[in-house]
């Protein structure tokens, strides 16, 4: 007991001292020191207290911003996610560039003086869709992902045989800021318990990265979930919240690792939120005082999240049964989702200052926010009657197919039959075997009907003659992130029936909408006089220009959806992701500076798909509106 107390204020006394010398990268190391309960950087105990950010939530011409306050808070090390499926959309193409260069990230940090604890994968969760794994995997309909599953492990060497050789400069032994990096991510979690899986990532990372770095494990705190998740070769760290018994969370860590630094790799800072549950929030003080309490301990630390960020595009995951996250991943985060530092992160800055020295100089303040105002959406085409510019590909099938099978990774697809039998006086629309993923928007001869989802009764009445037109618009709501379920198969995933009826031969149109809107719709024009009494899923265009004679613009903003129901919207051709202000919580959608053009007129593109009220009174010509707000609204009605 004396030698444990012995060594662990040896521990606590070296964590305040910096190296004299700096080192150069042939004496630059980083390592454990069991001896010590340490980890050792240059020879010398060391103590990172850290922060989670993911690049790919954060635009680039931003990343520079939110590590400089993250450095200012305090932190020596920063952490990170390399989601697999932001990086490589489809099998061999690979995005390195703009605000998927990882490389510029982890320069950009070291630069500004940071560490970096970088978690790869190849699953990382995150609250990211399918967990960061690539959907075009499920194109294999048997996979056995995060297994030894040949198919499953074939992909997982590519894509780390590109990977890893992208990282291998930035390690702190060959003068990066990387200094540990996780192998898989909470496996323990997982029901598969592959302990040949999880040996040969550790063989994967040695092999690239080389016998020096250090790779470690992360896994709750409770001994069921180390049993699986721990492996010969990486060390088992350990992640908890506020109000958990510290001692009781580290004795866990102990049971695995006697000897070597106490590591909690999730503190949470916050929660994450999903639609129609309201906004989580953990008070600052809960989280000031667990905080107190690890360092107070000698353990070493990474918040999660310090800054979230948003969710652009189709990015959001969704955990299990089916509950889809918003855009928004502010995460009541110490820095907000737009990067500005809260009250939370001043109080978080006076705990980490009682045990190591803060940086001199001002605070970055909170970037500017402009309420540009009402931005009129004029131009309105419902998007049946854009098809052939919307959609790029279409294939007949007797029975619907998935997206992974349409190789369509997010969005939308459209699934277009018709009646083969007459229902003057309507039969029942049905999903016998749940097969809706996530949420359909039914229409008969263009108008629509209602709305079928994943986990709901599945049953519609429709009505009309032999050979009347059926669609169904479906939309991905986010691929589960989380649990036994990652196999998580979009679109109709079962037949569907009219009555006793199974419907066959359909035709399946993918709707490549980003690059649609991104070439500005060419050809859609044609379509724009079309006029429709009823509704359906509508694209509503509008424009604002930034005056000026008003100095320091562009800034941030954020759009505001009143009086809208549900969809999705692109500024200037970039996707900002879905808004469902209806549902709540979140009823804004953060609209970065980066995006804003100041010389030429900014285009706002929507895709309503239930209807706004400007749209159930509408006449033709009729103008509906957003508005563009200085503050957001993350904690709206549910």
């Amino acid at each position: 007991m004396a030698f444990q107390v012995l060594r662990f204020v040896h521990c606590i006394i070296c964590i305040c001292l910096l190296p004299t010398w700096v080192p150069t990268s042939a004496e630059r190391s980083f390592s454990i020191d069991y001896n010590g309960d340490c980890f050792l950087k240059d020879g010398e105990p060391f103590r990172y207290v850290s922060g989670s950010i993911h690049y790919s939530r954060v635009p680039q011409p931003y990343w520079k911003d939110r590590l400089m306050k993250m450095y200012m808070a305090g932190l020596n090390t920063i952490q990170t996610y390399v989601p697999w499926n932001f990086h490589e959309k489809s099998p061999g193409i690979y995005n390195f560039t703009g605000d998927h260069s990882l490389s510029s990230f982890l320069q950009l940090a070291g630069d500004v003086g940071l560490l970096v604890i970088l978690r790869p994968g190849p699953y990382i969760c995150a609250e990211w869709d399918m967990g960061g794994l690539p959907h075009w995997l499920l194109k294999n309909s048997s996979i056995a992902l995060r297994t030894s599953d040949e198919g499953y492990m074939m992909a997982v060497q590519r894509w780390m045989g590109v990977l890893l050789p992208v990282v291998k400069p930035f390690l702190y032994q060959n003068g990066g800021p990387i200094i540990t990096v996780q192998v898989e991510n909470e496996y323990g979690s997982y029901f598969a318990c592959d302990h040949s899986y999880m040996r040969s990532l550790v063989q994967l990372f040695r092999l690239h990265l080389g016998p020096d770095v250090v790779l470690f494990t992360t896994d709750g705190a409770g001994a069921s979930y180390l049993k699986c998740g721990t492996i010969q070769g990486a060390y088992a760290t350990v992640d908890f919240g506020p109000g958990v018994n510290v001692s009781s969370a580290f004795a866990v860590q102990r049971s695995v690792e006697p000897h070597g630094p106490r590591v909690n790799s999730e503190y949470y800072t916050g929660w994450l939120d999903h639609w129609g549950v309201s906004h989580s929030t953990i008070p600052k003080g809960v989280v000031a005082q667990g905080l107190d309490q690890i360092l107070d301990l000698g353990a070493n630390v990474n918040m999660y999240m310090f800054e979230g960020g948003t969710n652009f595009g189709y990015w959001n995951g969704a955990n299990q049964p089916f509950s889809p996250q918003p855009t928004s991943y502010d995460y009541d985060a110490p820095l907000s989702e737009a990067g500005d530092p809260t009250d939370k992160y001043h109080l978080l800055r006076s705990t980490i200052g009682k045990y190591l020295k803060l940086p001199q100089g001002p605070i970055l303040p909170a970037t500017p926010k402009f309420a540009y105002g009402y931005v009129i959406l004029k131009t309105k085409v419902s998007l049946l009657d854009a098809l052939d510019v919307l959609s790029p590909y279409y294939r007949h099938s007797p029975f619907p197919l998935t997206f992974e099978q349409m190789n369509q990774g997010h969005g939308f697809l459209l699934y277009s039959t018709r009646f083969p039998h007459a229902y003057p006086n309507g039969t029942l629309l049905t999903s016998p075997f749940d097969g809706i993923h996530d949420r359909a928007y039914v229409m008969v001869n263009g108008v629509t009907q209602g709305i079928l989802e994943r986990y709901s009764s599945g049953t519609l009445k429709v009505s009309g003659p032999l050979d009347t037109r059926l669609d169904l618009l479906v939309e991905n709501m986010g691929r589960i992130n989380y649990g036994n379920h990652l196999n998580d198969f979009k679109g109709l995933t079962s037949n569907l029936t009219l009555g006793m009826n199974v419907i066959k031969n359909w035709t399946m149109y993918i709707l490549d909408l980003d690059s649609a809107v991104a070439s500005g719709l060419i050809g859609l024009e044609k379509h724009i006089t079309t006029f429709r009494a009823t509704f359906s899923p509508t694209f509503y265009f509008g424009s604002f220009t930034i005056p000026e004679e008003i100095p320091y613009l562009p800034m941030d903003s954020f759009l505001k959806f009143t009086g809208w129901t549900k969809g999705q919207v692109w500024l200037n051709g970039f996707n900002l992701g879905r808004y469902w202000p209806v549902k709540g919580p979140q009823e804004t959608l953060f609209v970065p500076a980066s995006l804003l053009a100041t010389k030429v007129a900014n285009n706002i593109t929507l895709l309503e798909l239930e209807g706004a009220k400007c749209s159930t009174i509408m006449k033709q010509g009729t103008d509906c509106s957003v508005e563009l707000v200085d503050r957001p609204i993350l904690n709206g009605p549910v």
